[in-house]
């Protein structure tokens, strides 16, 4: 059986240390941390099943490192332990989604019980590596971002029932691969996958093609027409562009939902049909139904379940590995001899806005291999692609400092330009403070100027 990892969280080394011992000595794999800083780092490095954590400790503390664990993994268990335990603090903590609260001095066989519940738990989460069998179905998905490996792993706990799932994301971001991915691992895996594009299709013939028609119902009908959804009896249809389809086409749609039957157009009898539903739009579909141009009761039939894709902007460390694949099926097709990208014309990929997503940058790694005669793809061949549009990702020291002049700017404006107590909130002594305001020409009597000028108002 293959062994669990537990990141464990201290500022306390001795703590750490004897933790490790015992969880080692269980059969665990341990990796332990000093800092909740450390531990974010760590945890999209190993992929841990559980994250043990202090509550309090120096910078970050444990709710503080729960929070931005959730983020990053909502499926994480975190268990807190703290030598400050309260019930209060436990209910709270509880409510907010923490796996597990033990106080200091804590007994070992809780400890161990409470991890062994949570890796438990947690099995269905944790995936093994996209390279292995049992992988095959979301092979089309090519990622290293913990928010998709995440999604991913809802996607496979989605695909054991028929629950109608809705996929919400920008245009390109791979809306389609995820409702194939959910098909592939789903029992129906051998039957048909059919895809439709709701916007695609014009309004007069939509109906037709999702319900089938009779020889004879309309002009050109010269035969009988099944209709994609008996094409995907017994598997899954895909309704892509789903907050563009007609109203009157919505209420039929409702109904085969409800009936889980097709009735073709010119027919007067229903055919049942029994598949699994999943749709998905780019559109603000909340927006929609305000407006009165989506169904509520529609919506409500297909949105059981929602999955959120993030943009590109939001994965941009898969941008090298995408690049990577899109190059090498490329060279697969046409036996062209290219290698990889120039280090500065990976930098302009890496920067872009991609207001296209995947979809945009499969384009640009195309127009760029298409155009090149070296085994390097350069620079220019990439900017010339992106239209002479590259993005702009601010330096380290240049995000540090508008951050740090940011934070000093909000001090300010909460505490009226009281520097004692400013100084006080940034865990800062008067004279470090003053640098730190001189240094960002920020003057403490402008926010007491601007404080008066409101009470007077």
């Amino acid at each position: 059986m293959e062994k669990k990892t537990v990141l464990v969280v201290d500022d306390d080394h001795d703590i750490l240390k004897l933790l490790s011992m015992r969880l080692k000595a269980t059969g665990y794999n341990v990796v332990a941390v000093d800092s909740g800083e450390k531990a974010i780092v760590q945890v999209s490095l190993i992929k841990p099943a559980v994250v043990v954590t202090d509550l309090r400790m120096g910078g970050m503390d444990g709710m503080s490192l729960f929070n931005a664990l959730h983020k990053i993994n909502s499926a994480l268990p975190v268990i807190i332990m703290t030598a400050h335990g309260t019930i209060p603090d436990a209910v709270d903590a509880t409510k907010q989604g923490v796996f597990g609260f033990l106080a200091k001095p804590f007994d070992s066989k809780q400890l161990l019980a409470q991890i062994e519940k949570a890796v438990a738990i947690n099995s269905a989460y944790v995936e093994d590596e996209p390279t292995k069998k049992d992988d095959k179905w979301r092979r089309e998905i090519i990622t290293c971002s913990s928010n998709m490996e995440e999604l991913l792993s809802h996607a496979k706990l989605l695909s054991q029932s028929d629950t109608s799932v809705f996929i919400h994301g920008e245009s390109g971001t791979g809306k389609e691969l995820f409702a194939k991915a959910i098909h592939k691992a789903s029992t129906r895996h051998d039957q048909n996958f059919v895809a439709v594009n709701c916007a695609a299709i014009p309004e007069n013939l939509l109906e037709s093609e999702l319900f089938g028609h009779t020889k004879g119902a309309f002009t050109g009908a010269a035969a009988n027409y099944e209709g994609l959804f008996q094409a995907a009896d017994k598997g899954t249809v895909f309704l892509d562009e789903i907050g563009d389809m007609p109203l009157n086409l919505q209420v039929k749609l409702l109904r085969v939902l409800q009936e889980r039957q097709v009735r073709p157009v010119g027919s007067t009898k229903s055919v049942p049909v029994d598949v699994r539903i999943i749709s998905a739009t780019h559109c603000d579909i909340d927006k929609e139904m305000e407006t009165g141009n989506f169904r509520e009761d529609l919506y409500y039939r297909l949105n059981v379940v929602t999955l959120e894709i993030p943009s590109l902007c939001d994965r941009r460390e898969d941008i090298p590995l995408l690049a990577k694949h899109f190059l090498k099926e490329l060279t697969e097709q046409t036996k062209k001899k290219v290698k990889s990208f120039a280090p500065d014309a990976l930098e302009l990929l890496m920067t872009a806005k991609w207001p296209g997503n995947v979809r945009q940058l499969k384009n640009v790694v195309e127009q760029s291999f298409a155009l090149t005669t070296t085994p390097v793809v350069p620079a220019r061949l990439v900017l010339k692609a992106l239209r002479g549009k590259s993005g702009e990702i601010m330096p380290l020291t240049e995000a540090k400092k508008r951050f740090e002049r940011d934070y000093l700017t909000k001090l300010l404006q909460l505490t009226s330009g009281n520097v004692t107590q400013a100084a006080r909130l940034a865990n800062r002594n008067r004279t470090e403070f003053y640098k730190l305001l001189h240094r960002h020409h920020l003057e403490p009597s402008e926010f007491k100027m601007v404080s008066r000028a409101l009470a007077t108002a």
